[in-house]
């Protein structure tokens, strides 16, 4: 599905991560790492649209499913001017930005994953998803043993080193209720990546994890 020259491309980038190196290989960017990127989108709407209509799978090079190769710069401490993964978020329509319930692929040297959920979500938002699990505990421990039972998936993120304001720290699901992320992670081998049934894959794990991302988008009144 990706070439390999994707990962060598990003390896180089690492090494090079300046705007002269980068214009340079500006056609080698586009080449190697953008339109295999946009292909691997566009193959994923069909399933994606089976799954739920209210997910984007927009393949395009800018305010699509494909994250931006530019960093910003403007509050963390890397000043270096690009990302050295190919970032690919299938966020909810109503989503605006990447604190939206979703499906992410991360592509890295010597890293790829599959996430599913939730990243950051503002505090009205993770107060209504505390919310639902304190509602419906029942609820949330089945889909628990189908995301996470028969699977690789975990759940990854922070969590809050005490109970919420309004939750008991004696409730029976008080570890999920500390969570400020609700994603479910799965690592796949870098050699995934090349397999031509990888989108297959990747639907087939959000075939999986559709159960929490229904349960999410529930708590923030979005359709799923």
């Amino acid at each position: 599905m990706f070439p390999k020259k994707t990962i060598r491309f990003l390896k180089e980038l690492s090494s090079n991560n300046n705007r002269d190196w980068f214009a340079l290989n500006k056609t080698r960017y586009e080449d190697e790492v953008r339109t295999p990127a946009l292909n691997f989108i566009d193959a994923m709407e069909p399933s994606v649209k089976r799954l739920s209509p209210y997910i984007d799978c927009t393949a395009k090079k800018v305010g699509g499913a494909l994250m931006r190769v530019h960093r910003d710069t403007r509050f963390g401490k890397d000043k270096t001017p690009y990302k050295t993964n190919i970032g690919i978020q299938f966020r909810h329509v109503r989503g605006k930005d990447v604190h939206c319930p979703g499906y992410y692929v991360h592509i890295e040297p010597g890293e790829v994953f599959f996430g599913a959920g939730i990243w950051k979500p503002d505090s009205a938002n993770v107060k209504a998803i505390r919310t639902l699990i304190d509602e419906h505990p029942r609820e949330w421990r089945a889909l628990k043993k189908k995301v996470f039972g028969k699977s690789d998936f975990e759940f990854s993120g922070e969590s809050l080193k005490r109970a919420p304001k309004g939750f008991s720290p004696e409730h029976s699901e008080i570890e999920d209720l500390r969570r400020k992320d609700f994603i479910a992670v799965l690592n796949l081998p870098v050699s995934a990546i090349h397999q031509e049934d990888f989108p297959a894959r990747i639907a087939a794990h959000m075939k999986t994890t559709a159960p929490l991302m229904k349960f999410l988008c529930e708590a923030n009144d979005l359709m799923f």
